[in-house]
């Protein structure tokens, strides 16, 4: 998975890796760039914020129509959304201008700074902490709806097939909700959410309350998928295709520009 859990909190690895990287910056820049602390702190301090800036933007404008739908979500800055490339350009933009009277500086502040990228390009690809997708095929799993009839997962259709696990407590998977729901609406899509460890009457009121329709609205009391999907907490959705062979898997909360990629135009 693509992410860890610390007690309730998900944390992305990319992001993990990321802090890390960027503390091994800052602790090299300050041995090796000769910087009044001042000035040091200053370079470090823009450098992040014009990493932020300019990886987020570039992430917006690579996703422009589904941002247009949804013009706030440009603000919400703890969802996924960060394009690393154009970040590593707006952090050196931003050395090569506060640097830019001492040049022995300047230098060192590039060359650490593209080596800080590379080293997290490394780990993401490397992945040292992920393990991977557990499942890589719908699981021959049989599970109640809130009807008290039986599905099997093995044998769902649709050209593209999101299976997600939720539970009322979670904040994200609230929030995500009806983005689902949204997705579920298009032609050759199935969404399936599967409720993790709560009864039906908690679920059903959930739903009816937040007027949430789901052709497929699945119980799953004893957490089995969780335990097979190798999900380290909640949300986790899952991609499939309609042969039911995994494509993609998303631990936490998931996107409107992440779904746009994943269903294409339908």
């Amino acid at each position: 998975m693509d992410a860890i859990a610390l007690g309730p909190v998900l944390i992305a690895l990319p992001r993990l890796y990321a802090l890390a990287c960027a503390l091994l910056l800052l602790a090299a820049s300050a041995f090796l760039l000769g910087l009044p602390r001042g000035r040091h702190a200053r370079w470090f301090n823009g450098l992040v914020i014009a990493w932020l800036l300019g990886a987020r933007l570039g992430h917006v404008a690579l996703h422009l129509p589904s941002y247009l739908d949804a013009p706030l979500d440009v603000l919400k800055l703890w969802q996924p959304g960060y394009h690393g490339a154009f970040g590593l350009l707006a952090a050196l933009a931003w050395s090569a201008w506060t640097l830019r009277d001492r040049l022995a500086a300047l230098l060192g502040a590039l060359g650490l700074t593209l080596g800080a990228a590379l080293l997290w390009l490394a780990l993401v690809v490397w992945a040292p902490l992920g393990s991977g997708m557990a499942l890589r095929a719908l699981p021959d799993l049989a599970l109640e709806d809130l009807d008290g009839e039986t599905v099997n997962l093995a044998e769902l259709d649709g050209e593209r097939i999101i299976l997600n696990l939720w539970a009322t407590w979670c904040p994200p998977c609230r929030r995500e909700m009806p983005l689902l729901a949204e997705a579920d609406a298009r032609d050759g899509v199935t969404v399936v959410v599967i409720n993790q460890g709560e009864d039906l009457l908690s679920v059903v009121r959930y739903l009816d309350a937040r007027d949430l329709t789901f052709d497929h609205a699945l119980l799953d009391p004893r957490q089995t998928l969780m335990v097979e999907s190798g999900a380290p907490g909640l949300p986790t959705t899952l991609l499939f295709d309609a042969e039911g062979r995994a494509l993609d898997q998303h631990v936490g909360e998931v996107t409107r520009a992440t779904l746009d990629a994943w269903l294409g135009n339908r």
